[in-house]
């Protein structure tokens, strides 16, 4: 697999359900043992397993997306990680309840992965290439 978005992400952009700007995106590490990404049906926060999920979720900063439909963010501190070796990166806008909090991607390319963490801060370095963080 590679960074991809959600179908039902890439649905609910087209009928402006998400808005990448203005809602909390977050994002978080993934134990692939523990969680297949299905990205036809998951839909949800609530559909990874909580065990699957490494580290604390963590807000982007200044969002932005381009007039060629790329969404980019600051490079995110993901403090004080610790448990499971992780082998992907997922983004969902946090809502403040799993089961209405949307998922939009998942990628297992980062050049780093996997990552075993030892309870210290994690950087997460989005591309700065065409596409940044991805491009709708």
């Amino acid at each position: 697999m590679t960074q991809q978005k959600y179908l039902k992400a890439n649905q609910s952009l087209g009928k402006a359900e998400i808005n990448l700007e203005t809602d909390d995106v977050k994002v978080f590490f993934i134990d692939s043992g523990l969680y297949t990404a299905d990205l036809t049906n998951d839909q949800f926060f609530d559909d990874v397993p909580v065990a699957a999920v490494i580290g604390t979720p963590t807000s982007l900063a200044n969002k932005s997306v381009s007039g060629l439909g790329v969404f980019d963010a600051d490079d995110v501190i993901v403090s004080a990680v610790s448990g499971n070796e992780f082998e992907a990166v997922g983004l969902f806008v946090d809502t403040g309840t799993p089961a209405t909090s949307r998922l939009i991607s998942y990628d297992d390319t980062p050049v780093q992965m996997p990552v075993t963490p030892d309870g210290t801060d994690i950087t997460v370095i989005w591309d700065n290439g065409a596409n940044k963080i991805f491009k709708i």
